[in-house]
């Protein structure tokens, strides 16, 4: 016979996304945030940048050479953690800090789960909490650029925190021009970015809208010094890293929920976690943590929210 009917296992679906397409992507939905640090707080955050970003990168390309493994440096993963963790401290912080988060980020945080798509935590968190615990003086202390320096300042979480009231409009929030980590006081800037990601298909609304939604109505509900209903909702979802956190880490495909429903789980719980932390913790800022606990869940989450097989019925116990 001429023609032969050739037979294959599935999966029969086939797309022109690869992982090394998409890795980059993200990387460039990230510039817009990186041209705003730099922009706000001058060469110290371009030099924060570069260092956490060739750390990543050269500690991938160590591990994978000492592992045995394929090296894959050039996939782009390497690169979005060192700027998710660039994106994520202070601009002060000295520049051999942020190499050893990168390094510790890379090593502990995703090569010793087995790289890329085995990791269970998000690697760039796992790198920004090791440096809290390790240097918290130089994680907690804040700057903005002024006549070529920075100066020391307060973020508007933290002001709040210590009962005061932020001297920063919701405009100042929006646009970015305040002490905090680089990458996270320019809402516009990751706006931008979030809408690349969604009109590229790779992130959904339902954990970003879930999470910020959440933070919201707790915020609202029990952040107002005038009683319940009274909190400043507005002010919690521009200030600090939610905006980074929502769009930019909680919706990882590695470590986030693979179901709709499991995603919108995974938010409120970010988002409940961020509040409390919050409002009642001894810490300003609560995204970080609150999206490495709920990383723990997720195998849970996607076992709870599994699709129904065909012909299944659903029981309730």
């Amino acid at each position: 016979m001429s023609k032969q009917l050739v037979i294959t296992s599935s999966p029969h679906i086939r797309d022109k996304e690869t992982i090394s397409r998409i890795m980059w992507w993200v990387v460039i939905s990230l510039i817009p945030a990186g041209i705003s640090a730099v922009w706000v707080f001058g060469l110290p955050a371009l030099y924060l940048i570069v260092a956490c970003v060739v750390s990543a990168v050269l500690t991938e390309l160590a591990c994978q050479k000492v592992m045995g493994r394929p090296v894959r440096i050039g996939d782009g993963s390497a690169v979005i953690t060192g700027l998710l963790l660039a994106y994520n401290v202070s601009a002060g912080l000295p520049l051999w800090m942020a190499v050893l988060g990168s390094v510790f980020a890379i090593a502990i945080g995703k090569q010793v789960f087995g790289g890329l798509g085995r990791n269970i935590f998000n690697p760039a968190l796992v790198g920004r909490a090791f440096l809290m615990a390790s240097f918290p003086a130089y994680m907690t202390r804040f700057y903005v650029w002024k006549d070529g320096a920075l100066v020391s300042q307060a973020t508007p979480l933290t002001v709040v925190k210590m009962g005061g009231v932020p001297a920063v409009t919701y405009k100042t929030l929006f646009l970015g021009n305040y002490a905090g980590c680089i990458g996270e006081t320019s809402v516009l800037a990751l706006l931008i970015g979030a809408l690349i990601l969604l009109w590229r298909g790779y992130i959904s609304l339902h954990t970003p809208l879930s999470y910020i939604g959440t933070v919201a109505l707790m915020t609202w509900i029990f952040g107002g010094k005038a009683g319940w209903f009274s909190g400043d909702w507005l002010f919690h979802i521009l200030s600090g890293g939610l905006m980074l956190g929502a769009w930019f880490m909680a919706t990882d495909m590695v470590t986030s929920p693979i179901t709709k429903k499991g995603q919108v789980a995974f938010g409120i719980g970010c988002g409940l976690i961020t509040s409390i932390l919050r409002l009642w913790g001894g810490l300003p800022e609560g995204v970080s943590y609150s999206i490495l606990i709920m990383n723990a869940f997720v195998p849970y989450l996607d076992n709870l929210f599994r699709p129904r097989r065909l012909g299944e019925r659903r029981r309730w116990i």
